[in-house]
């Protein structure tokens, strides 16, 4: 049987690759996005690949949309096995260019938070009961470097989103003391600057670079890590 894997967010960029690539894989993926054209459009692409994708309507702020999520995969195929908690925004650069941490709006931070943190977290809670149905499970969250709190505290540059990043790595080490006697396996990974269109054009990694750790993570074999913060395969401090 195909292992089963749902990543947020990935109508484009980093989690578009990862459906790719975990698809290459013979792994069956849900594409999740909150806009229903584009992440049908997406998996057309995948498709066309004859890559085995499905969409699903995902909004993550949205604890109905999650629970819709979780149905039908409980319905359709009762088990899970994967989940690359993809899904993030960064609005600092629009309303804060300067990363002043004296200027930033708790607004801000408050939507900031819904996306980044509140969603994981249900995500989690949602899903991983069915992982457990096989004792089998893998868990990704995107983090970020600016999710380190030596960096956050050596530099001052997209403070709410840095606030969110520490947050889900927080999150992360939660849920992997909570499964610690379990085959289900969690981690945060830092992609890196990746030329994504939240990244930009002038970032310096391609989008394969980044995804190539979320995957790595998402296959882990029995007996990986877990609560760790890796980038580039190699485990990195807090």
């Amino acid at each position: 049987m195909k292992k089963l894997a749902v990543v947020t967010g990935a109508n484009r960029g980093l989690g578009f690759e990862t459906c790719r690539q975990l698809a290459q894989r013979d792994i069956q993926v849900i594409l999740t996005s909150r806009d229903r054209v584009k992440g049908q459009t997406a998996v057309d692409k995948l498709q066309a690949e004859k890559l085995d994708v499905k969409y699903h309507p995902l909004d993550v702020t949205n604890p109905e949309s999650i629970e819709s999520l979780s149905q039908f995969i409980s319905k359709e195929f009762g088990h899970l096995d994967i989940l690359v908690n993809n899904a993030g925004i960064l609005t600092d650069w629009v309303e804060n260019p300067d990363g002043d941490i004296f200027k930033a709006k708790v607004d801000t931070l408050r939507e900031t938070i819904e996306t980044n943190v509140y969603g994981p977290l249900q995500l989690c809670q949602q899903l991983i009961p069915l992982m457990k149905v096989q004792n089998y499970g893998r868990v990704v969250n995107l983090s970020s470097s600016l999710g380190k709190l030596s960096s956050n505290m050596d530099f001052t540059v997209f403070p709410t989103y840095g606030i969110t990043k520490t947050a889900v790595n927080a999150v992360t080490v939660l849920f992997a003391n909570a499964l610690k006697d379990t085959n289900i396996l969690i981690n945060s990974v830092n992609p890196g600057w990746v030329q994504t269109d939240m990244g930009g054009p002038h970032a310096i990694r391609t989008i394969a670079e980044g995804v190539d750790t979320i995957v790595w993570l998402a296959t882990l074999p029995d007996g990986g890590p877990t609560g760790g913060f890796f980038q580039d395969k190699n485990l990195i401090t807090w």
